[in-house]
């Protein structure tokens, strides 16, 4: 489905990091996405959208899974 967004879509270098620092890298490396901090446990939508990439954290704000636009 990412083939048909444009620019960045993938941020595996990103796990690891800060959460806060994660959704601005993404959102400077792409300005046509909204990078959303998510915690992990949380619920979120099913829907598949151009402009969004999930960041998810942990507990202690740390990324752990790979952003993707989605």
């Amino acid at each position: 489905m990412s083939d048909e967004c444009k620019g960045k879509n993938s941020w595996p270098e990103l796990v690891g990091v800060e959460g806060k620092v994660a959704e601005a890298t993404i959102q400077s490396e792409n300005p046509l996405v909204n990078a959303i901090i998510v915690p992990e446990g949380s619920f979120v939508t099913a829907d598949f959208r151009c402009d969004r990439v999930r960041v998810w954290v942990d507990k202690d704000g740390i990324v752990y899974q790979v952003p993707i636009i989605g």
